[in-house]
């Protein structure tokens, strides 16, 4: 099968198309004929050698396609299902890759659709979770245009909650659209959100990691209710819980999202495809950042 692989770090020009043996699944595990996969900052952080140091390395951690082959004790999807979920190898951006979580496809989304939400509806599912949001809560979400951050504002809403978003101007009418109170960043950040919460937040998530830790933790009143996925160093400094994978993931967020999606309660991030052989231009537009949605490989 073809495989995005890099053989030395560098920029997207390392990356080439190889061919690797197709992976078998584990107990528990399914194997899908890969259809899209998507593309996230740690691909290309990766490619940089900003993360793990090992050489030669495969990408990609979600991906969407139909199941050819299941493990043994897999009895809630068949050979021919569409699925979507997470490749715990790193490496999704294949033909084929093994699922390690996964759930089925809602009928209202392809594979480019499906392929875009794993990590983000996770991340936020799982933020939302520790943080306890729930409702009748007010929330701020520092971040939240983005594909993690538009998942957490609908989450927050679907729970009842009330949220309070921060985006540059031109993102303020999507996050209205998306149940959210928009304001914005920067200078004067505190003085907006107690102009619409004048008594502050109950708790706040940080998506976008840009240093205004303090200011989020004097509107929460407290480090104990504010959380990033995004801000590792000034979370340890101000005393602010960071989550990741490895503290429990939101695997639940993958089949709790059909029905959102279903009842037009949830909209799909704008998805910008390029085939897999493109994935170099793919790399390239990642890195440059400034689009709004996902970026996903289609294969096939």
């Amino acid at each position: 099968m073809k495989a995005a692989r890099f053989s030395r770090f560098g920029g997207p020009e390392v990356l080439e198309l190889v061919d690797l043996p197709e992976p078998r699944p584990a107990a528990g595990q399914v194997r899908i004929a890969v259809r899209a996969a998507g593309v996230n900052a740690s691909d290309w952080k990766k490619r940089r050698g900003l993360m793990d140091q090992e050489l030669p390395q495969t990408l990609g951690y979600e991906a969407a396609g139909v199941v050819d082959e299941v493990g043994e004790g897999v009895e809630d999807v068949a050979v021919g299902d569409r699925v979507y979920g997470f490749c715990l190898d790193g490496a999704a951006q294949a033909e084929s890759a093994v699922l390690s979580f996964y759930a089925p496809i809602p009928a209202a989304l392809d594979f480019a659709a499906a392929a875009a939400l794993p990590a983000a509806v996770e991340t936020a599912m799982r933020a939302l979770d520790q943080l306890g949001v729930a409702g009748g809560s007010t929330v701020l979400v520092n971040g939240a245009s983005g594909s993690v951050g538009s998942a957490a504002v609908q989450f927050a809403v679907a729970r009842g909650a009330r949220v309070i978003g921060t985006a540059g101007a031109a993102n303020h009418e999507h996050l209205r659209a998306l149940g959210a109170e928009p304001v914005a960043y920067g200078e004067g950040l505190v003085e907006r959100v107690r102009a619409l919460a004048p008594g502050g937040v109950d708790l706040a998530l940080d998506v976008a990691g840009s240093g205004v830790l303090p200011e989020l933790i004097g509107l929460a009143g407290g480090a104990e209710h504010v959380l990033t996925v995004a801000d590792f160093a000034g979370a340890r400094e101000h005393g602010v819980r960071f989550s990741r994978g490895d503290d429990g993931r939101a695997l639940h967020a993958l089949s709790e999202i059909g029905e959102l999606v279903t009842a037009g309660r949830f909209a799909v991030p704008a998805v910008t495809s390029f085939p897999l052989a493109d994935i170099a231009q793919a790399h390239r537009v990642a890195e440059a950042g400034g689009v709004r949605g996902k970026l996903v490989l289609l294969v096939g």
